[in-house]
């Protein structure tokens, strides 16, 4: 079934193309305007930010707490009924050294608060309270994507995995664009969008 979306497309291959090449767009133009740096970082009110830049052109609910329960393969996110209070926990997690912000990337991950782009949007938010608060930022093109797949499914049990493996990744120029840049190509990648390249667009 393809989600109803602002721009009256049917097909969801033709969607999804369409939904990665304005996203990307506005990626791109969050980081070149500056408005990145206004993002209220490692809150709900953040990520929210990032959701609606992203998605808002493509759907109504870009930015929305989703109103329906979703899944992923055989793994339930966090239940309607639940959903505002585990985000109003997570607002009050902790951030200040690396396994504390890795923890709350998990548990904002297992929440998936919104009906579609969470993954694409929870890296950026992700990005901006490692830069904030350990100056550094991921390198995601020295992430795997199936090795980061399968340590994001089992980090609700156990989050050695994800961190040992994100960790590995960090890097220092957390003020390049080209980082960035390369960083929500590679982001998009891991959920399957990769017709076009951000710096292109």
């Amino acid at each position: 079934m393809t989600l109803k979306n602002k721009l009256g497309v049917a097909n969801q291959v033709e969607l999804s193309k369409v939904e990665e090449k304005i996203s990307k767009q506005k990626a791109k133009q969050l980081w070149d305007s500056g408005e990145i740096n206004k993002i209220e970082v490692g809150t709900f009110g953040g990520l929210k930010q990032i959701h609606k830049a992203l998605f808002d052109d493509i759907y109504d609910f870009a930015g929305r707490i989703r109103n329906v329960n979703i899944a992923k393969g055989n793994f339930r996110f966090a239940p309607l009924m639940y959903l505002e209070q585990s985000l109003k926990n997570i607002d009050k997690m902790p951030q200040s050294n690396f396994n504390e912000i890795v923890e709350k990337y998990v548990e904002m991950n297992i929440a998936h608060p919104f009906r579609e782009g969470n993954g694409r949007s929870m890296r950026i938010w992700l990005d901006l309270i490692l830069k904030k608060e350990i100056e550094k930022v991921i390198d995601w093109n020295e992430v795997d994507k199936s090795e980061y797949l399968s340590a994001m499914e089992r980090s609700v049990v156990k989050d050695i995995e994800i961190k040992y493996l994100l960790k590995s990744a960090l890097t220092n120029r957390i003020n390049e664009r080209e980082v960035f840049m390369k960083g929500i190509d590679a982001s998009y990648y891991y959920e399957g969008y990769n017709e076009f390249k951000t710096e292109d667009l």
